[in-house]
């Protein structure tokens, strides 16, 4: 298939559900003229393709902003004011918060720019210009044989053209693949890195329901937070400085007042992080019945221990609220993913659809190039399975969940730079590392740390593949794991730490060759480096490239009504849909919007997770909801619809048909948290902020008045425009 072709089925944009259909998807915003722009308006959009992306005029896209590289915000006001969600800046509320100025318990509101806090390293990215350089990018690649070979000579095309590319002196291009490798986008962008925290509302609020709640519909969560991008005098990007100034966008969203109803048109803007929806059914399987189990009891041990300090020691809740949120998040998300994925029965759904690609390839005439590739992949799938299973056990106890030994192989680390660079290299890396500790032990507790070590060292040697495990490491029921390896360690101990990475070479190993803890650490990650490592890469590689012509083949042969879209990749993307309850089991029904209502309902005072301030209760009392109450004098909190988001989509805004913002995407509803590997419509919700809570808690609760009058309110529900006759049957997601 030659690349004319190639990215002709690439480019279609398609309709409705066919063998690899699913209703949803990620669209890329600088290709949604045609299909999409038609689909989306039958919906109910007023807008066209070119109000949302546009380089030569000012768009909606010039108002998404990609948060600190791991959430999305918008800009909301002239003066650069940021909208995302609590969850996303939870890091720096906490980096802001003391015992004594506690603003994850409190809030924080900046009654004047004077007030806004700066928070280093935290960056906003715009995206100025989307070019596709596929044929760029992939050329002279069509003859070569060799994996190695092929992968090599795209990077060096990428490094050339994000070097040659035209672009402003402050702004960076990024190239990104998509369809598995089979296209190339490349970003022009501008990072802002002076960004500062404006307005948060209390935990209380902005992390209402907190875990039980979390995943979860009904939901009731103001989970918004304040933010404002500022530039240099030339309103490009700069470092932190007291005489940045707002920054001035090209966009912002007006914020809607008038609220929604089911069924009215909903776009979520923003940067999905990862998405796996063309997998075979052989790695669902694998993802079902191993992995995501073994991440789960992992992490459910960790929660346990964390939550029980933090519910008694409020300094401890101020130290691990964030990493404890974080660790939760996906947790419960993979637990909601395995249900959903048994539930939709989607291992058989995709099993049908690969019979039906084979048959394809059949009739085509094309088994020699695809014939084999389902065959191929579980033979792979089944030779990584236990180097899958031993590589989640290392990353999630070693380097994620017991922060002992996640010390412990940074010092790993560490050590093979000095071993095989040198001192010179040793010396410039311990310095930085001597300033990574510092930063982790501000919000670091020995207690808990050394309570998650004792239950899940055992449970590492327990379950990690045997073969991949160091020989000489025994441990029985009579072994006390704490007096043993952790105690006697300096890992757990800054002042010992910053000894140690001031020592010289010589000293340096001396003392790691004395510590019975950083030795046990050590030799787990030698067996997982020479043991796991490369066989998992080769075997991962040789995968990913059938993962690549499987894309290929499915791209080649889709029928027009087949929905074909890129997995999310953290670049910019379209989702859109409609405000939509549904029914996850029999006899249960959901509405799409909450109340205010049932906030109270849910109050349990002095409760961890739903305790509420004082003032919101004597708000609700009163009904004093200002000018946010809908007709019927409720307060509307959250509401659902039928966009397709995942990861990365936190803070998106949600758009309605006129290009206002009428809500703040946060969360997926648990049923449904499978559509990063299998999209079922009738299940598969997400969950927004309604923007007329976000004005209430700003302007009445907080009395933060001056920042909902920076915005540009819409108070009148624009009217439709009339549709041409063909447009009369909109078609429904």
């Amino acid at each position: 298939m030659n690349t004319k072709k190639q990215l002709l089925f690439i480019s279609l944009l398609l309709w409705s559900m066919g063998i690899f259909a699913q209703q949803g998807g990620m669209w890329i915003p600088s290709l949604l003229e045609g299909m999409n722009e038609k689909e989306m308006q039958s919906l109910g959009m007023q807008l066209t393709a070119k109000d949302i992306y546009n380089v030569n005029q000012s768009s909606l896209k010039d108002a998404i902003v990609h948060f600190g590289g791991g959430c999305t915000s918008e800009i909301i006001s002239p003066k650069g004011l940021l909208l995302t969600n609590h969850h996303c800046g939870y890091g720096q509320i906490q980096s802001h918060s003391t015992v004594q100025n506690d603003y994850l318990q409190d809030g924080f509101w900046a009654m004047k720019m004077t007030d806004e806090l700066p928070n280093p390293g935290l960056t906003a990215t715009l995206i100025v210009k989307i070019e596709d350089v596929t044929k760029l990018i992939l050329e002279g690649t069509q003859n070569l044989t060799s994996e190695k070979e092929k992968q090599s000579l795209i990077e060096k095309n990428i490094q050339s053209l994000v070097t040659s590319f035209p672009k402003e002196s402050w702004q960076e291009n990024r190239i990104r693949s998509f369809y598995e490798g089979n296209q190339y986008l490349l970003f022009v962008v501008e990072t802002f890195k002076d960004v500062r925290l404006v307005g948060a509302p209390p935990s209380s609020i902005g992390k209402f329901g907190s875990d039980t709640d979390n995943w979860v519909w009904p939901r009731h969560t103001g989970d918004f937070a304040l933010f404002r991008i500022y530039a240099n005098t030339n309103n490009q990007p700069a470092d932190y400085s007291p005489n940045n100034v707002p920054y001035q966008p090209k966009h912002f969203l007006p914020v809607a007042t008038y609220g929604v109803e089911e069924d009215d048109f909903t776009m979520v803007f923003g940067f999905p992080g990862r998405t796996q929806e063309y997998l075979p059914a052989v790695a669902v399987q694998q993802i079902v019945e191993d992995l995501n189990p073994a991440k789960i009891e992992i992490r459910d041990i960790a929660l346990k221990v964390q939550d029980g300090f933090m519910r008694k020691d409020q300094a401890i809740k101020i130290k691990y609220a964030s990493k404890y949120a974080s660790i939760a998040n996906a947790w419960k998300k993979w637990i909601g993913e395995n249900q959903g994925l048994k539930k939709s029965n989607a291992i058989a759904i995709k099993q049908k659809q690969e019979k039906e690609f084979l048959a394809r390839v059949q009739k085509a005439g094309k088994t020699s190039e695809y014939g084999n590739l389902l065959a191929d992949f579980g033979n792979k799938y089944q030779g990584i399975a236990p180097y899958a299973l031993a590589r989640d056990y290392f990353m999630e106890v070693v380097m994620r969940n017991s922060e002992f030994m996640s010390f412990g192989y940074r010092i790993h680390q560490l050590e093979q730079v000095l071993q095989n660079r040198g001192e010179q290299a040793f010396n410039d890396r311990k310095t930085n590392l001597l300033k990574t500790f510092e930063s982790l032990f501000k919000d670091y507790d020995k207690k808990v740390d050394e309570k998650v070590f004792e239950q899940l060292l055992p449970l590492y040697l327990q379950k990690t593949p045997k073969q991949f495990l160091p020989t000489d490491v025994k441990i029985d029921s009579q072994t006390n794991i704490v007096k043993t390896y952790f105690e006697p360690s300096l890992l757990h101990d800054l002042s010992q730490l910053q000894s140690l990475l001031q020592s010289d070479a010589i000293e340096f190993k001396s003392k790691l060759q004395k510590d019975v803890g950083y030795q046990l650490i050590k030799q787990i990650s030698d067996a997982y480096l020479n043991n796991v490592v490369p066989t998992y890469e080769v075997l991962n590689t040789e995968i990913a490239a059938l993962q690549r012509t499987y894309m290929k083949g499915i791209l080649e042969f889709s029928k027009p009504e087949d929905r074909i879209f890129p997995d999310a990749n953290s670049t910019l993307r379209i989702t859109y849909g409609k405000v939509k309850g549904y029914q996850p089991q029999d006899a249960v029904t959901y509405h799409p919007i909450t109340y205010l209502d049932g906030v109270i309902e849910k109050y349990v005072p002095g409760d961890y997770e739903f305790d509420l301030p004082a003032k919101l209760i004597d708000l609700y009392e009163k009904k004093d909801y200002g000018t946010y109450a809908d007709k019927n004098g409720k307060l509307p909190v959250c509401f659902i619809a039928t966009n397709h988001t995942t990861g990365g989509n936190s803070g998106s805004p949600a758009i309605d048909a006129n290009g206002n913002l009428i809500g703040l995407n946060f969360d997926r509803v648990w049923e449904g948290t499978m559509s990063d590997i299998y999209y079922d419509p009738n299940i598969c919700r997400n969950i927004m902020v309604d923007a007329r809570y976000i004005l209430f808690v700003v302007d009445k609760f907080a009395g933060a008045k001056h920042l909902v009058e920076e915005m540009k309110l819409v108070y009148k529900k624009p009217k439709a425009k009339k549709k041409s006759k063909s447009n009369k049957k909109a078609k429904t997601l």
